[in-house]
């Protein structure tokens, strides 16, 4: 199951991953946490570009690999910004919806192979994003236009049936 839109650029999905991990047999991976309804957006501010990237699911998108991570913020002062976006499709009615959306900061210098991220704040808003939570305030007014344009764009069934609280915090001021 997935959403799909053509743009001439990409092809862009929203995969569902199935990862029954257990399979109905009641064993090992009961308990684990479903990312079936879940997808990771890439907001790319320097370049103003908005991707789905399911690779970073696993820490292994295309801005993430072949650099080094720092501790500290501090310690990538060049980097340039991206956002990791945890998307969670739920329905209602039979409807689809952007139910969680939670923006994750990625710092990333790509001539010196530098880069930075807060894992515990990308696990976290994982989390947040699959118990269908909004997480967008840290995130600057650009991001998050590109951000809710692109939500828009890519399925307006399910930003209409979206959250105010969600279509409000990324609609253009």
């Amino acid at each position: 199951m997935g959403f799909n839109q053509s743009s001439d650029k990409k092809r862009q999905t929203f995969t569902i991953i199935s990862d029954d991990s257990t399979d109905g047999h009641g064993g090992f991976g009961i308990g684990s946490i479903s990312l079936e309804h879940m997808s990771s957006i890439i907001v790319d501010t320097t370049n103003e570009e908005v991707y789905v990237d399911m690779d970073a699911m696993h820490a292994r998108s295309s801005i993430e690999r072949r650099v080094k991570y720092m501790p500290h913020k501090e310690d990538v002062p060049e980097g340039l910004l991206y956002w990791i976006v945890w998307v969670t499709v739920e329905y209602k009615d039979d409807q689809p919806y952007y139910a969680g959306v939670a923006g994750s900061e990625l710092r990333v210098d790509r001539p010196n192979k530098r880069a930075y991220k807060s894992m515990p704040q990308h696990v976290t808003h994982m989390e947040g994003s699959l118990k269908g939570k909004i997480i967008l305030d840290h995130m600057d007014e650009k991001s998050k236009q590109l951000l809710g344009n692109f939500l828009k764009e890519f399925n307006p069934e399910m930003w209409e049936n979206s959250s105010e609280e969600l279509t409000s915090i990324l609609q253009e001021k």
